[in-house]
């Protein structure tokens, strides 16, 4: 028998994740839903499942432990280890597929290997075509697959004879099929191509790096290895030369044309009916943002949609898409949030905001949104335009909660996470998916406040075994754009709430920036990531004090740590460094520290182009405020991170070191920007316990609260 803790748990079980049915998919005809999901909650190998609605049956279609022997799948081409790390995937197995139009076929890469299951006779078999394999997708009809193997696009026939359908060997910058780190980290596009509804061709993204800057990124704990070389486009320098292009499998090619010095970025590629293709391209300052309808014979384009802000234009997931009638559907910022538009109408309601697009139907949108009052939920909509009159209906009713989708024909797969439960219910109609994620050995106890003028999100976890005296407090934000940590479901606090069971009143809080809250909150950080957002965490602390306080419950002032990882890293780092008088000690995990050391697309977005007007930049930085350290700060970096690199905790150290300021560095070997690595997880959760408990004098030789389990 073995004892469980908390830290162990949250470590192995990858947040409490593995387990859950994921990667939905439902056919167009409604009958059949497509999910991944493991076969435990410690397991981080998925299967592939059907779950066939007229029966209410599940089935297995695709195993990899029997597929792959022992179900490893260690050996992955390089093209995936960085999608995985780009979409943060820490699980095994099957952890993507793409199926044909009508979802009876399935592929799938294990391990550089290309595999095809049939949905409905569950037969699954390797295709030995030539790889390694990356991304295979069915065309529309079922006949063959495309996949990409290193720099190239291949087609692979069900025969299993592949062959090139095109590729640049002699240019060892040039991929042809792959979405560039751009796209994928800060765009949300993983793919680089996409059939077309007939199957007799491809839109393929070319993307050249020859322009950016070469990086190296090395492990120092194994100096006999050669340091990984990585086109990183830092902000102010030259992005990846991105074009589509038109390829017949017959060889024959056109290339899509449109003002790409104007237009740089390619966000996203829809393909809806074999007569057009639609583009949405955004001008390197994101100030303007075109849809484009491709003529996919001559490539010439010709402009459906454009929108302008004087800030930046969102990108919002699911769009563009288009009705049956070939009516546009769109979302953008309207009269101070975002709205759904199909052709030039919002049709969406005035008091809601857009998240994303899910679903479209002959003259149905479904849709995700929030109340713009309240960011901490998010319910699924579908707005109805038939017969010419629109109507809206909130499918998810009135429980809170953050509420998904996936729709295909008349069917919908709602997965929704709520605080009156752990983890997440899947549900289709009637019928619930089964889930195999662990029981967390936390019970989140956690209070949501709306508090000043603006309404802040807080939410307030206390410990679970009431205390005598004052309560040191721990801030544990995100706090930056694109990101919420204050939300209706319980499973985002596990963390949060076993740092509240080792005695601390921990404090999660919203500012501006985040989303949800309309266009001027979201704006309010532009041109400054460090003011506003520190601003909204020291009214958080000090309204949750006073609210507290009339509960008869005191925080101990004096004793305030923060702690965070990414933009929550810099947010911490800053704040021992602006605001010593708040806050007494920092943990800072992978912090941006010196903005100019991050990407293109998401740093230019808020503050300009550095070349051009550089103050935004310096009032943003952590570099020039070195001096001021005066309370203890933890800095964690993984040494393989290549999204923040580990140059922002090296270089704030250097300046701190020059300052003759105290400070701690824990380097992580081999460690991305993710920490999957279930014993770094683990330990790090301790270590930054027993960090906060140092420097805030709270308890030195006291054990954590491990909160155990006997297996």
């Amino acid at each position: 028998m073995t004892e469980l803790t908390f830290p162990r748990q949250y470590a192995r079980t990858q947040r409490l994740t593995l387990g859950e049915p994921r990667n939905l998919m439902v056919s167009p005809d409604g009958l059949r839903v497509v999910f991944c999901r493991s076969a435990a909650g410690d397991d981080p190998v998925n299967s592939l499942w059907v779950l066939d609605l007229a029966c209410g049956t599940e089935r297995m279609v695709a195993d990899p432990r029997t597929l792959l022997a022992d179900g490893s799948d260690e050996d992955l081409p390089p093209e995936e280890r960085a999608r995985r790390e780009r979409t943060r995937e820490g699980a095994g197995g099957v952890v993507a597929y793409a199926t044909d139009e009508a979802v009876t076929v399935a592929s799938f890469a294990l391990g550089g290997r290309l595999f095809v299951v049939g949905l409905l006779s569950g037969a699954v078999r390797e295709l030995p075509v030539q790889g390694p394999v990356f991304d295979p997708r069915p065309d529309p009809l079922a006949r063959r697959l495309a996949y990409v193997s290193g720099a190239a696009l291949r087609i692979g026939e069900l025969d299993a004879s592949s062959w090139e359908l095109v590729g640049e060997p002699d240019a060892g910058t040039v991929t042809w099929g792959s979405a560039e780190f751009i796209a994928a980290e800060e765009m949300g596009r993983q793919r680089g191509y996409w059939w077309s509804p007939d199957g007799s061709a491809i839109a393929v993204e070319r993307a050249d790096t020859a322009p950016i800057s070469t990086w190296h990124i090395a492990d120092p704990a194994h100096p006999e290895t050669s340091p990984t070389q990585h086109r990183y486009p830092a902000a102010g320098t030259d992005n990846a030369v991105v074009t589509l292009h038109i390829l017949l499998l017959d060889g024959s090619s056109v290339q899509v044309e449109w003002d790409t010095d104007s237009f740089p970025y390619l966000a996203n590629v829809a393909w809806p009916t074999v007569d057009r293709l639609l583009l949405t391209v955004q001008s390197r300052d994101q100030t303007d943002l075109v849809v484009l309808a491709a003529d996919p014979v001559s490539g010439k384009t010709t402009v459906l949609f454009h929108d302008h802000d004087d800030q930046w234009v969102e990108l919002v997931p699911g769009t563009p898409d288009q009705l049956a009638d070939g009516r546009l559907i769109m979302a953008a910022d309207r009269a101070g949030a975002r709205r759904l538009l199909i052709g030039d109408d919002v049709v969406s309601p005035s008091d809601i905001q857009v998240r994303a697009v899910v679903g479209v139907g002959d003259e149905t949108v479904t849709f995700l949104a929030n109340p713009l009052d309240d960011p901490t939920v998010q319910h699924v909509w579908t707005c109805s335009l038939a017969d010419g009159a629109v109507s809206w209906c909130q499918l998810t009713g009135e429980q809170p909660g953050i509420h998904t989708a996936t729709v295909g024909g008349p069917t919908t797969a709602i997965r929704s996470a709520t605080l009156d439960r752990d983890g997440a219910i899947v549900t289709v109609g009637e019928r619930t998916i089964a889930s195999n994620a662990q029981t967390p050995l936390v019970a989140a106890n956690v209070t949501i406040y709306r508090v000043g003028d603006d309404d802040l999100a807080v939410a307030v976890l206390l410990p679970s075994d009431p205390t005598d005296g004052p309560l040191p407090v721990l801030l544990d934000p995100y706090g930056g754009p694109h990101a919420q940590r204050v939300l209706s479901a319980r499973s985002g606090y596990l963390s949060s709430q076993w740092f509240a069971d080792q005695g601390f009143a921990v404090i999660i809080v919203d500012g501006r920036g985040t989303p949800g809250r309309g266009s001027e909150w979201e704006r309010a950080v532009h041109h400054d990531l460090a003011g506003p957002v520190i601003e909204d965490q020291v009214r958080g602390l000090d309204a949750v004090t006073e609210i507290l306080a009339g509960k008869g419950i005191t925080l101990d002032r004096d004793r305030v740590g923060i702690r965070g990882w990414s933009f929550g890293g810099y947010l911490a780092a800053l704040a021992v460094l602006a605001r010593p008088d708040v806050f007494h000690a920092a943990v800072a995990g992978a912090p941006v520290t010196e903005w100019r050391l991050y990407d293109t697309h998401y740093t230019e977005r808020y503050l300009g182009d550095p070349l051009t007007d550089p103050q935004p930049y310096d009032r943003s930085s952590l570099l020039p405020l070195a001096d001021q350290l005066a309370r203890p700060l933890l800095l964690i970096h993984g040494l393989a991170d290549d999204n923040v690199v580990a140059a922002h905790t090296l270089r704030l150290s250097s300046a701190l070191l020059a300052a003759g300021k105290p400070h701690e560095v824990l380097p992580l070997s081999g460690v991305t920007h993710m920490t999957p690595q279930e014993t770094v997880a683990e330990n790090l959760l301790l270590h930054q316990l027993a960090f906060l408990r140092r420097s805030l004098g709270i308890g030195q030789n006291k054990p954590a609260t491990e909160n155990r389990a006997t297996l």
